[in-house]
C-alpha cells in the first residue's frame, strides 16, 4: 500500500500563513480602516491573533513539515514581543501608590446595592463609575459614603474618593452629531497624600460590530475631544478612568494613548462579563506609572470592574 505524503504546496501555504500572521500582528496599522474600520476591529482583538498559531503548529507536527514549524516561530516571537510583558509579575507596591477601580455599572443593573458593596471592598482609593442612572445613584451614594466620603457626579459618570476632591467640572466630549442630552465626562482634582492629581472620568460612545465591519465614528470623535482636554490639563499628574469602548491597541484611541501611559502588566479583559474578550475599561496616566491592571469578580453589570495600581512618579 502506498503512503500518501502531504503535498509540498500545502506546507508552503501553511508557512505563508504563519508569516502573514506575524506580519499582521507586527504591523496592524498596515490594515486600512476603511471600509468598516476593519483596522480598528483587528486591533481590538489583536492579542487573540496568537491563537492562529495553534492550528498551524498542529499541522506542522502532524505533517512533519519543518518549514512550517520554523515559520510558526515568527508569529510566536512577535506575540511575545507585543504581549509577553503583560504576563510578567508587577513591581512591588511602593509608598507612593494609588489603587483605582474603573467600572461601567450598567444602566440596567438589577443589583446596584450589591455592586456598590463589592466595589467598596476593593481596597481602592478612587472609584470611577459610568452609566449611573437616577434610580440607582442613591444606592451607590449611600453604600460608598462610609469609605469614600468625597464624590462628584456629572451626568451619568461619577468619581468616589478617599481624598478631598476639588476643581470639579464637566468635560464636554459629546460628538457633534448628537442632539439629545448627553453628559459623560468629568474632571476633578484629588488631594492625595502625595500631591494633587487631576482625575478624568469618561464614557465614550459605543461601537457596533456589523457585517460591514465596526462603527466607531462617534467614539473616535469623542476620543479626540477628550484627548484635547487632557492635553490642556494644567496639572502635571493625570489619571484617566473610563469605559472608552476601545482597547489600547485600537488606533481610534490614539488621541489618548499618544498622551497617556497604559498599563504595563495584565490583560484584564472586561467585556462582555460573561465571556471577557477585550478590555474596553481603561486606566491611563500621565507623569505616573500604571503598574498593573486586573479584572475583579462580576457584578450585576455586563462589564467586569478593573482595578489598577498607579505609582506616582
Amino acid at each position: 500500500m502506498d503512503i500518501v505524503k502531504p503535498r509540498p504546496f500545502h506546507g508552503r501555504v501553511a508557512a505563508a500563513l504563519a508569516v502573514l500572521t506575524a506580519g499582521v500582528a507586527a504591523f496592524p496599522r498596515a490594515v486600512p480602516n476603511t471600509p468598516g474600520r476593519v483596522g480598528s476591529l483587528l486591533e481590538s482583538f489583536l492579542p487573540w491573533l496568537g491563537l492562529a498559531v495553534v492550528p498551524l503548529l498542529l499541522y506542522g507536527l502532524v505533517r512533519r513539515a519543518p518549514a512550517v514549524l520554523v515559520a510558526v516561530l515568527l508569529p510566536v516571537a512577535v506575540w511575545t514581543r507585543l504581549f509577553g510583558g503583560l504576563l510578567l509579575p508587577a513591581d512591588a507596591a511602593g509608598p507612593r501608590d494609588l489603587v483605582v477601580v474603573q467600572h461601567n455599572v450598567a444602566d440596567d443593573n438589577p443589583d446596584p446595592a450589591g455592586t456598590a458593596r463589592s466595589l467598596a471592598g476593593s481596597g481602592a482609593d478612587l472609584i470611577a463609575l459610568e452609566e449611573l442612572v437616577p434610580d440607582a445613584l442613591p444606592a451607590y451614594e449611600r453604600i460608598l459614603a462610609a469609605r469614600y466620603p468625597h464624590h462628584v457626579v456629572r451626568g451619568t459618570v461619577g468619581l468616589w474618593s478617599r481624598y478631598p476632591l476639588g476643581g470639579t467640572r464637566t468635560v464636554d466630549i459629546k460628538p457633534a452629531g448628537l442632539t439629545e442630552p448627553w453628559s459623560r465626562g468629568l474632571r476633578a482634582v484629588a488631594a492625595t497624600p502625595h500631591g494633587e492629581v487631576a482625575v478624568y472620568v469618561a464614557h465614550l460612545p459605543s461601537v457596533r460590530i456589523v457585517p460591514r465591519g465596526m462603527t466607531s465614528g462617534r467614539r473616535d470623535e469623542s476620543a479626540v475631544r477628550l484627548g484635547r482636554a487632557v492635553a490642556a490639563e494644567p496639572l502635571e499628574r493625570v489619571i484617566l478612568l473610563g469605559d472608552l469602548n476601545g482597547t489600547v491597541d485600537d488606533r481610534g484611541l490614539d488621541p489618548l494613548t499618544s498622551r497617556l501611559e497604559v498599563p504595563r502588566r495584565g490583560f484584564a479583559f472586561s467585556f462582555p462579563a460573561g465571556l471577557p474578550l477585550v478590555r474596553i475599561d481603561q486606566v491611563m496616566a500621565r507623569s505616573a506609572t500604571v503598574d498593573r491592571i486586573d479584572a475583579l469578580p462580576a457584578t450585576g453589570s455586563d462589564h467586569l470592574p478593573v482595578r489598577a495600581r498607579i505609582g506616582l512618579d
